[in-house]
């Protein structure tokens, strides 16, 4: 089993309990991200990693219910394919390609770009609908680490403004003020 398919589901294990404990009053609710509801998490995680893969790698996921119809349903099928890719030893031989970020194996731009993403809505998820909001500290600092290096390519498109907060502040709290966030 590869490094990717190890941090995708502990990764993808917090979030799919963020999506399990979503009362189904809640996914109307807004989100830290500006114009988002809960089920726009969902969507946006379900949508844009299969085109990215599509597009970069001709790598077709399995498709799931529309977010709309069953938000829980779309995030498993969605959650199980990307695991499967990740567990099929055939994947660590092929590349991705994209115009961005050259090219690079389908694990690392995974683990690169899709395995935090994951992450951090996994906070989104659970403000929105009155969760539990901790995230893994050790995770948090390194993410934090790694985001600091590209912190330049980030801003504009990843993230909005980094928000101040207290030196002292611990790293959940850092690693969410960097990407603009509010905690």
């Amino acid at each position: 089993m590869t490094d990717a398919a190890v941090e995708h589901r502990a990764a993808a294990r917090a979030f799919t309990e963020r999506v399990r404990g979503v009362a189904p009053s809640a996914w109307d609710n807004p989100t830290p991200c500006e114009g988002w509801v809960a089920r726009d998490v969902v969507r946006h995680l379900t949508e844009w990693l299969p085109a990215f893969l599509s597009a970069g790698a001709g790598v077709q996921l399995p498709k799931g219910p529309a977010v709309d119809d069953d938000p829980v349903a779309a995030w498993v099928a969605h959650n199980d394919g990307v695991q499967a890719l990740l567990d099929d030893p055939s994947t660590s031989g092929r590349t991705l390609s994209n115009p961005h970020l050259g090219e690079m194996s389908i694990e690392q731009a995974i683990s690169m770009i899709y395995i935090p993403d994951v992450f951090i809505h996994t906070w989104d998820l659970a403000r929105a609908t009155g969760q539990d909001e901790r995230l893994d500290p050790d995770r948090c600092a390194r993410l934090l680490e790694g985001m600091r290096k590209m912190d330049g390519a980030m801003r504009g498109s990843a993230f909005g403004p980094q928000v101040e907060v207290a030196e002292d502040a611990d790293v959940q709290t850092r690693l969410l003020a960097f990407t603009g966030r509010r905690p």
